[in-house]
């Protein structure tokens, strides 16, 4: 399969939630599939046409929707009603207005996140996972990137001193507390300097080599202040979980099968997080991408991905053979 081969959706539309919210939501691929959902990161990232090519549009009916707040998805900047069981609940809606009975749930970074939390939800309507980029929302995973000392900022000293810039009058304030202060200023101006600061560390650290961002590239102001508003919002709010809470209920899926990708030098989402969630999961397969850090883009998680698509769509269509 050529992953950079462009796929077209068959359908797009917005899905009003009972609350109010228009999701926007896509399908490609092969209609007649194994159906998968595709949970994009963030929170606050939005979808891009690039996730439909992780998957065989002959193998999978391609199912890709933009999270509350960001993307296409409306209204815009939406922080009100927006929690991590706002997502789960948008995901299931999705499911039951599309007929489908289970998926295979998929996701990177944050998007890992949503697709552990859904899936402890609704084990019964999960058929397996396929996991990029393992973020599991401890405060020790927010601590490693945003916090002094934490990780990141040992790795990228030069990048974080940038990241710290709009809130270095604040520094007697913890880090998420000035950043609450910047994110949310009456000023556009302060705004927007908050939002691109921290949008674009994140965007930095992304990649093993370096990106557009880390070479000074530009960052759209509206990706930015999404990406920034949402993920602060749910960051301050320990991602809705309790402590451990998707590590502590592994057990209501890892019967299931799972494909994990992780980059060996990922240093937006740790090493660890990936291992302590193998090491829990009996029948996962963790494949380390010994030349690349967090991103997607990246040649090797790109190949990595496919073939991972790929392995769980082998090992259902087997499970079906041995059912009949």
């Amino acid at each position: 399969m050529n992953t950079m081969a462009v796929i077209d959706t068959f359908a797009t539309q917005w899905l009003e939630t009972p609350d109010g919210q228009q999701i926007y939501l896509e399908q490609s691929g092969n209609p007649d599939g194994i159906p998968v959902i595709y949970c994009h990161g963030g929170p606050g990232g939005g979808s891009s046409p690039f996730h439909r090519q992780l998957f065989d549009p002959k193998l999978y009916h391609i199912i890709i929707f933009d999270q509350r707040g960001c993307g296409l998805s409306t209204p815009a900047l939406q922080l009100e009603s927006n929690s991590t069981a706002h997502l789960i609940a948008d995901m299931e809606q999705i499911r039951q207005y599309l007929q489908i009975q289970s998926w295979v749930v998929a996701g990177g970074s944050w998007g890992s996140t949503l697709a552990l939390a859904y899936g402890q939800a609704y084990p019964e309507h999960c058929l397996g996972f396929i996991l990029r980029g393992i973020f599991l929302g401890r405060q020790q995973d927010i601590d490693w990137l945003y916090r002094a000392g934490g990780g990141a900022s040992q790795v990228f000293p030069d990048y974080y001193q940038d990241f710290l810039q709009p809130v270095a009058q604040l520094s007697h304030l913890d880090i998420l507390e000035a950043y609450q202060l910047q994110l949310h200023h009456r000023d556009d101006s302060v705004r927007l300097e908050a939002a691109l600061a921290w949008s674009i560390w994140e965007s930095r650290i992304a990649t093993l080599l370096p990106n557009e961002f880390s070479c000074g590239g530009d960052m759209d102001a509206q990706s930015a202040l999404a990406l920034a508003l949402i993920e602060h919002h749910y960051f301050q709010h320990h991602c809705f979980f309790e402590p451990d809470q998707l590590l502590n209920n592994i057990d209501k899926i890892n019967h299931l099968p799972c494909q994990i990708v992780h980059g060996r030098y990922d240093i937006v989402c740790k090493a660890e997080n990936a291992f302590s969630l193998a090491s829990l999961w009996p029948g996962a397969e963790l494949k380390w991408v010994v030349d690349a850090g967090h991103s997607a883009s990246e040649v090797g998680i790109r190949s990595a991905l496919v073939q991972a698509s790929l392995a769980i769509a082998v090992q259902l269509q087997a499970g079906e053979q041995k059912a009949k």
